[in-house]
């Protein structure tokens, strides 16, 4: 009984949470690694089980429990910290004929999905699961049920009360933490100085050391293209990164380039082994090449093969590990969501809790 209990959000009620935590509590090998509890409402999870068993014959059984000492972690069970948010009448369709649900953002979901989240933080603060995994929900309905937070990152430092925090993501030997995450490109640019830079070179060691890698090697994305040509298009090189890569080498981090890297180049020496881990200097920056390695669509027979990729939030007291995709609200409720991501963010949150514990 020694393995992590993993506090796994169910995500938007709406979209496609429910069915990638039935796909991937589906395989009885999860159990082997850890005890999984899901933080959500049993009435979605028990649609998704119907619609799974409909379409693949998996017959699963949905167990509501209100503690996590009522759990039963057996193979075959999905236990389910009921919050009774959804009601079965809430949820459209048939599983015995699965489809799209048809309905987007929503007040009820956003206020559901954001309710399962700060009870997961509450659990893990308290320490009764060890690792918080969670499925994806929707800024835009979070937002109209009255909790205006820009993600998930943003709700977990305010519930944890960290100041000092930033967003990894990774996928394979490929891992990015960011400078700046949801703010516009005119203010991530601005959000490039020193402290901050110094912060996430510290924060991305600590993330590997974390994971048991020994000496890191972080890589340091340059903001501007070819890092400023010695300020030809752009200073933000010179005098903000440039001095927090120096303070991090004599702190004994190592950063092997020792200034900058041109970040049209970096992420593919990055999955080339030349770094560990990549601070990229925004959003896009690094989301881009992440979900160019992580996302693989069939042209041919029009699904996507992998969606895969894993958002974990570094520098809080927890951990917290995330699917890197959306709700899906398109395709949610038609059986066809892809638990890769999910199935990776569940190792990831299984990893970190072992080097911690």
């Amino acid at each position: 009984m020694d393995k992590p209990i993993l506090g796994i959000t169910m995500g938007d009620p709406f979209g496609n949470g429910p069915e990638i935590t039935v796909k991937a509590l589906a395989d009885a090998a999860v159990y082997d690694r850890c005890r999984p509890l899901v933080v959500g409402d049993a009435s979605s999870i028990r649609y998704a089980a119907a619609a799974a068993r409909t379409l693949s014959g998996a017959d699963l059984e949905v167990r509501p429990v209100k503690a996590v000492s009522e759990a039963a972690f057996t193979p075959g069970v999905i236990d389910v910290l009921d919050l009774g948010l959804v009601k079965a009448s809430d949820i459209p369709g048939d599983p015995a004929a699965p489809k799209p649900f048809g309905l987007g953002v929503t007040k009820l979901g956003g206020e559901a999905a954001f309710q399962y989240v700060v009870r997961v933080i509450q659990m893990a603060m308290a320490g009764t699961v060890d690792a918080t995994v969670t499925n994806a929900l929707s800024k835009e309905a979070i937002n109209l049920a009255g909790h205006h937070y820009s993600g998930h990152t943003e709700i977990y430092a305010d519930y944890t009360h960290t100041q000092k925090y930033t967003m990894m993501l990774a996928h394979e030997n490929l891992r990015v933490v960011h400078v700046s995450t949801h703010v516009s490109l005119r203010e991530a640019c601005d959000r490039v100085k020193k402290e901050r830079v110094l912060d996430c070179i510290r924060i991305a060691n600590d993330a590997c050391l974390a994971l048991g890698i020994r000496d890191p090697k972080v890589g340091v994305a340059g903001l501007n293209p070819h890092c400023g040509e010695n300020g030809m298009f752009g200073t933000e090189d010179i005098q903000e990164i440039q001095p927090a890569i120096d303070t991090a080498l004599a702190q004994g981090i190592n950063v092997p380039d020792r200034k900058p890297t041109p970040p049209d180049t970096i992420f593919s020496k990055a999955i080339g082994g030349w770094y560990d881990i990549v601070v990229a200097m925004y959003h896009d920056q690094g989301h881009i090449p992440l979900k160019v390695k992580g996302f693989v669509y069939n042209k041919a027979e029009k699904r996507w093969e992998a969606v895969a990729g894993v958002n974990v939030t570094l520098g809080l007291p927890i951990i917290r590990a995330s699917v890197d995709h959306g709700t899906g609200y398109g395709h949610a409720g038609s059986g066809g969501a892809n638990a890769l991501s999910l199935v990776n963010a569940m190792d990831y949150g299984i990893r970190l809790a072992e080097h911690r514990g």
